[in-house]
């Protein structure tokens, strides 16, 4: 087997990211809506730590 072949089939063994945290998140919005998105849920759970 070569390397690209080793490459090739550990890439396909790994498993997908989470996403779970972008799921409220508009399909196509750039990275300041992700980062505001992002930044009011850490809002909303250190207020409901508090």
């Amino acid at each position: 087997m070569t390397n690209a072949q080793q490459t090739h089939d550990d890439d396909a063994e790994r498993e997908e990211p989470t996403t779970d945290h972008l799921d409220n998140v508009e399909d196509g919005c750039g990275c300041t809506e992700i980062w505001e998105h992002m930044s009011e849920e850490r809002e909303s759970e250190s207020a409901s730590d508090d």
